[in-house]
């Protein structure tokens, strides 16, 4: 690592679906319940899978495809622009692929990533997926069906650990497009420094933030811009 390199800050971007939704992703339940008209239960957990794969393929196709024509948006472009200034690490709830596409070099998915496959067998067998389909009957390098590379309802967080080990070495940490009050954000939270700085960007008037948060009301599009150039122009 470049001398450079080592002086810089550490800075964590915590993201959620709040930032993909400005981008038109719907990438949770809405009020409703419904995940594009479907119950969770139907197309986002183990069960699903074993009752009706092709349901379950069809879902995450449809929403693959969303992906793929979706765009990056401001708060997207200012997380890539933070790398200028400081060692900045995303992590993300968001499965989709915004955060490479406008730069961002350090992604770290929580919930996996619905541009690749793995193993319905072998969880660490990962491929990318060419196009924006998985079929029935396309299977890995050892004869099981490929599944999306996404951790549903009822599975565990092999990434957890991993975000946690970063969120701890933060100077900075950044919280946008989910709130503290939402698990695993406010776990992360709790691995933090105490001398870090915390930022919260929400543009819910109503959200109950800690003593020791900055909270910034605004959407992430606004909010992180504002703050990325609040951060880049002050010294380190």
């Amino acid at each position: 690592m470049s001398q450079k390199a080592r002086q810089m800050k550490r800075l964590v971007i915590f993201s959620g679906a709040g930032i993909s939704a400005e981008s038109g992703i719907r990438t949770f339940r809405g009020s409703d319940g419904l995940w594009e008209n479907h119950a969770i239960e139907e197309v986002a957990t183990p069960q699903a899978w074993q009752r009706d794969p092709d349901l379950v393929l069809r879902f995450y196709n449809e929403r693959r495809k969303q992906v793929i024509d979706a765009q990056p948006n401001k708060a997207h472009y200012a997380c890539a622009d933070l790398q200028k200034s400081f060692d900045t690490n995303v992590i993300t709830q968001n499965i989709d692929d915004l955060h490479e596409r406008a730069g961002s070099r350090q992604v770290l998915h929580l919930h996996g990533e619905i541009r690749k496959a793995r193993s319905s067998l072998r969880d660490d067998l990962i491929l990318d997926i060419e196009g924006s389909e998985i079929k029935r009957g396309e299977l890995c390098p050892q004869g099981a069906q490929l599944r999306p590379h996404v951790v549903w309802f009822g599975e565990a967080v092999p990434m957890m650990e991993p975000a946690f080990e970063i969120s701890a070495k933060a100077d900075i940490f950044v919280v946008v497009g989910t709130s503290l009050n939402v698990y695993p954000a406010a776990g992360l939270l709790f691995h933090t420094r105490p001398d870090c700085e915390v930022y919260l960007i929400d543009p819910d008037p109503n959200i109950s933030v800690p003593d020791h948060v900055t909270y910034i009301n605004e959407k992430a599009s606004t909010g992180l811009p504002k703050l990325a150039s609040i951060l880049l122009e002050r010294p380190n």
